[in-house]
């Protein structure tokens, strides 16, 4: 069996990883089976967020601080693939990957929404997942 679940931060803050791991769970998989891999998303040192994202996250829990490293006044450094790593372990996933492709800083190889933005492109990137048992 294999589940596929894109989690930017709002799918993750939202639980699509637990999510997941249930769905695979309902259709006959154990967690304890189920490893999960990370792929390439925006790394920490890219991923720069104002307070009140900040802010977000702490007030579902004090323990979310870990994610976040301090960076220019009033914005943080936030941590999505530990996040979803974390979110992962909580729903009793055991083996975790992460990758550490950091889709920002790699432009060559990957397309960022986010970078995209910033750079003012007039088009949406294209990507494309490939996932075989």
């Amino acid at each position: 069996m294999i589940g596929a679940a894109h989690a930017g931060w709002r799918g993750a803050f939202g639980g699509v990883c637990g999510n997941t791991v249930a769905a695979m769970e309902d259709l006959g998989g154990s967690r304890d089976n189920i490893v999960a891999a990370i792929g390439p998303c925006i790394g920490q040192a890219s991923y720069e967020v104002d307070d009140g994202f900040y802010l977000r996250f702490l007030a579902e829990c004090d323990a979310n601080e870990r994610f976040f490293k301090p960076g220019r006044k009033g914005h943080y450094q936030f941590d999505l693939p530990a996040f979803v790593a974390a979110d992962l372990a909580a729903a009793g996933v055991r083996h975790v990957e992460i990758t550490g492709a950091d889709t920002y800083a790699d432009p060559e190889r990957y397309f960022s929404y986010r970078r995209a933005t910033q750079e003012g492109f007039p088009d949406n990137g294209r990507q494309m997942s490939l996932i075989a048992l």
